[in-house]
């Protein structure tokens, strides 16, 4: 199957099996950029991908040039991005399909990306998209906590491989990014169909990010509030393409004919 193994045992016996596996259940999407990575997933490919089909996952290969695990079964638990992760998300691929980010080497700042999620969205829209459970602003707070978000964000997608964090201001924008123009491949024009996905807030809110929410939001909302908020929800929609493997907090090596460790 595989000129560099010859065997699953020889893959799972491979010095970088462990870090590749455990970054993988963990959400973890692998690309060119990682060096030892990469290249042993291309070779053990044709071995693992039976190996996580055993556990309910697809070993993904896109031609973008990343790995991903997508859970097709319950074996594995799942985890959605927040509303605010997805915004972002989407702002940086509008980034990432720009020329002149390439020119800059895909490097670019946070305040970049803030300028980019406003342009489209319109300050308003989105200080209210990421503090959903918020109806009064002040100008300077909610400036700060559009910041925050947009941080914490950045931490996150850093984490699943999406993109790298230079420095403080600095992020590097990387190619698992393309996840989330996957529902607008097929209208041929990814980046235009990306554009009104962000200005109209197509985004997951998943039951933790409200339950979140609604207990940093208690002192200021009411109950005429919280039920106008629960209508924006739902009209914020659906769709999510991440359904990523969540990794046990503990967790031993895995053997081939023992599935269940995982449980």
């Amino acid at each position: 199957m595989s000129g560099a193994f010859a065997s699953l045992q020889d893959a799972i016996d491979a010095e970088a099996f462990p870090a590749v596996d455990l970054a993988l259940r963990r959400g973890r999407h692998v690309d060119r950029d990682d060096s030892d990575w990469y290249p042993f997933l291309v070779d053990a490919q044709p071995w693992l991908e039976a190996f996580y089909r055993r556990f309910g996952c697809e070993l993904v290969h896109r031609t973008d040039g990343y790995f991903y695990l997508l859970p097709t079964g319950d074996r594995l638990g799942r985890r959605h991005l927040s509303s605010g992760e997805m915004l972002v998300g989407q702002a940086l691929t509008l980034l990432y399909l720009d020329p002149a980010t390439v020119e800059h080497g895909g490097v670019l700042t946070r305040d970049q990306v803030l300028a980019q999620l406003a342009g489209v969205m319109g300050a308003e829209a989105l200080v209210r998209a990421l503090n959903p459970k918020r109806r009064r602003y002040d100008e300077r707070v909610a400036e700060e906590a559009v910041r925050s978000k947009v941080t914490e964000a950045l931490r996150r997608l850093a984490t699943l491989g999406f993109v790298e964090v230079v420095d403080d201001a600095r992020v590097r924008l990387r190619p698992a990014l393309m996840r989330f123009a996957e529902p607008a491949r097929e209208t041929g024009a990814p980046e235009k169909t990306l554009k009104r996905l962000v200005a109209a807030g197509e985004l997951v809110l998943t039951e933790s990010d409200a339950d979140a929410d609604e207990t940093d939001e208690t002192d200021e909302t009411d109950e005429t509030d919280e039920t106008d908020e629960t209508d924006g929800a739902d009209e914020a929609g659906e769709w999510s393409p991440f359904a990523g493997p969540e990794a046990p907090s503990e967790r031993q090596p895995l053997e081939p004919g023992d599935p269940e460790a995982v449980e």
